[in-house]
């Protein structure tokens, strides 16, 4: 049996979220469906590095499945985006050792939220951006933003529906670039809550439109309750990027 890791990319819109659910079409239903019909019917299951909601996007998601095919490396890709549907793509695929695993292997994740400020929504643009179209004081985000760096306890900017009794994490950047009417948000750290980015997001919006003051941030992180933070950000805004890991590999570097 070989341990196999896959780099995927998915349009987020049509999909109910990453994970299986009893209703609903999910990312993790068409990649195992596609799996086994390659398999000849064999039911193959797959491990991702984290679960992305409905309407949540992704560039660099990592999965891992186990398989007794010896497909060669660069063939995966066709082998198995014949079989997936056109929102999912398979973007490589490599052997790895058998004790690899796409989450608990990880070390780090890169997400990205883009925004777009013009007037009029697009309809190019509504399920790919999140509009905004209130006017925002970027010096006021920037400002805010060294706060929330570091290593926190960051209950305050996850949704109370968390599992996890541990909510320390580490970011250690969030970058803004603006593009005319685009803004993108470059949040790197050695992972995430849920709903973590998009309530730190959501926060961050509020500060830029005077709503929340830069020097609110550490206030916030230190009362450990979400009902200080801002309102969670929409779901078309928000990619996962990246996910890294240990490596000597250039692309998997430690963040």
């Amino acid at each position: 049996m070989n341990r196999y890791k896959s780099v995927i990319a998915y349009d987020g819109s049509s999909f109910s979220g990453y994970q299986i659910q009893p209703n609903g079409r999910t990312v993790q239903g068409e990649l195992e469906a596609a799996l086994q019909k390659l398999h000849k019917g064999a039911n193959v299951k797959v491990a991702a590095s984290g679960r992305t909601d409905a309407g949540v996007h992704a560039i660099g998601q990592v999965i891992h499945f186990d398989s007794p095919l010896e497909i060669p490396e660069d063939k995966w890709p066709t082998a198995l985006n014949g079989l997936l549907p056109n929102d999912i793509s398979l973007q490589k695929t490599e052997k790895v050792h058998p004790d690899f695993h796409a989450r608990f292997s990880a070390v780090g994740k890169e997400y990205r939220y883009k925004i777009y400020t013009s007037s009029y929504r697009s309809p190019f643009k509504h399920m790919y951006e999140c509009h905004y179209p209130y006017a925002l004081d970027l010096d006021a985000i920037k400002a805010a933003i060294p706060s929330l760096l570091g290593t926190h306890d960051y209950t305050s900017f996850c949704s109370a529906k968390t599992e996890v009794e541990d909510k320390v994490r580490t970011i250690h950047s969030i970058e803004l670039i603006q593009k005319h009417d685009e803004l993108e948000f470059i949040f790197k750290g050695n992972g995430f809550l849920y709903n973590m980015v998009r309530i730190l997001m959501g926060t961050l919006l509020e500060v830029g439109t005077g709503k929340k003051s830069a020097s609110d941030m550490g206030w916030i992180l230190s009362q450990k309750n979400r009902i200080h933070a801002g309102k969670t950000a929409p779901a078309e805004g928000l990619y996962l990027w990246k996910v890294y890991y240990s490596s000597s590999n250039e692309e998997e570097e430690v963040i």
